[in-house]
């Protein structure tokens, strides 16, 4: 075992069972380990990395405002926000937005948004408001996200939950129409469900869902922290049912993959619940994490990294869907989002990914079933080649090894 992996085991908190690799650099679609061995980063750290590792104008630029203002809070106005803000808005068609650091961080301020605008807005009695999620979903992993969720483990021992959440299918538009009553503020859905496993719901789902939630005045919040900003070859999921929600939360690839960045969106009618003293962060909407935010949105404008997405995604499942192995249960995604079920009674994804890490492919499985692929957006056609290749041989190699046994 590597001395940094074991200096890790003994002082950190075992939440997390990662690959046995150290990295310590990265470039493009490219990592190298402590070794110096070269890896082609199939993960992008969970769509964090859309823009490539080091992407020359967020380095040159995060030097410059490293150099001139990084952090005041938001009890002070900055150069930067106003901008940034502005730009994230108009690219998506909402009024305004709230910037946060995290994922789970704007994912609690999209709760408290709605449960405040059902009590001031739609006259839900106090304390009743009720927020739909979905069977599967991952929101994140604080205290009131995971009483939202179906996952035996992250609620074991974690307990008592925060009430006002309901479940229902993903997918099943009756199972939200049953689940809607008068209390209903929000139905909170991923296009689609990523920790899941690459879960896609039926053609029209959140279409019909959206207008579901009109009919009923109930908000329909989408939860892009991981499909949005071109991962599934549009700029938000959302777009390829046409569906304009009333609140969206982004996160992950809006920080450039330098900085978590993120922040919930939506109509103005939502936003204007909050006044000053409501809710806040130290360092959401800093002068650098705006910066880099802002950047992070010309670039994948500028450098067209939707339709890219888009374009490379349809190769890589193409390729993929040629395959024949009797380990793949399922080949499912969209754009550069994809997920390779493993039938669990012939294989193990675990085992799957740290084949792959050998050959210098990183991936990661998802719930011991799923292998995740989704790489940075600037990938070509060379490098996924050579990736699908090495998925080929240890998927033939497993197989060999299950026949023989």
């Amino acid at each position: 075992m590597s001395a940094r992996i074991d200096l890790e085991d003994r002082y950190c908190a075992h939440n997390y069972h990662p690959l046995p690799v150290v990295l310590t650099r990265g470039e493009g679609v490219y990592l190298w380990d402590e070794n110096g061995k070269k890896y082609l980063d199939m993960m992008s750290a969970y769509s964090a990395v859309s823009h490539g590792h080091a992407h020359p104008r967020l380095v040159k630029l995060v030097q410059e405002q490293v150099a001139t203002l990084n952090i005041v809070s938001r009890a002070f106005h900055s150069d930067r926000l106003g901008p940034f803000l502005e730009r994230a808005c108009k690219l998506t068609g909402m009024d305004m937005a709230l910037p946060m650091n995290t994922g789970s961080e704007a994912v609690e301020t999209a709760i408290k948004a709605a449960r405040k605008w059902a009590y001031t807005v739609k006259g839900v009695p106090h304390d009743k408001a009720e927020i739909l999620a979905c069977n599967g979903n991952f929101h994140g992993r604080t205290i009131a996200i995971v009483a939202m969720s179906d996952e035996p483990q992250y609620q074991e021992g974690f307990g008592p939950f925060p009430p006002g959440f309901k479940a229902i299918d993903y997918g099943n538009i009756d199972a939200l129409e049953a689940a809607i009553n008068d209390n209903t503020a929000a139905l909170i859905v991923e296009p689609i469900q990523g920790e899941g496993g690459i879960v896609m719901p039926p053609e029209g789902y959140l279409r019909a869902a959206a207008e579901l939630c009109r009919k009923h005045n109930v908000l329909l919040i989408a939860d892009e922290i991981q499909t949005g900003l071109g991962r599934t070859g549009r700029l938000l999921a959302c777009e390829h049912e046409g569906v304009k929600p009333d609140g969206l939360i982004l996160g992950k690839a809006l920080g450039g993959g330098i900085l978590p960045v993120s922040m919930f969106l939506a109509r103005r009618e939502v936003m204007n619940v909050f006044r000053p003293g409501d809710h806040g962060s130290t360092f959401g909407g800093n002068p650098l994490g705006a910066t880099i935010g802002l950047e992070a949105l010309n670039i994948l404008m500028e450098e067209n990294l939707p339709e890219r997405s888009a374009e490379m995604g349809e190769y890589l499942l193409s390729r993929l869907r040629e395959f024949d192995s009797p380990l793949i249960k399922e080949i499912r995604g969209r754009g550069l989002f994809v997920g390779i079920e493993i039938d669990s009674a012939l294989g193990s994804a675990r085992a799957i990914c740290e084949a792959l890490l050998e050959r210098g492919l990183l991936s990661k499985e998802t719930h011991q079933t799923v292998v995740r692929l989704a790489p940075p957006l600037i990938i070509g056609k060379a490098e996924i080649d050579w990736a699908v290749d090495q998925i080929q041989d240890v998927l033939g190699e497993m197989d060999k090894l299950r026949l023989a046994s």
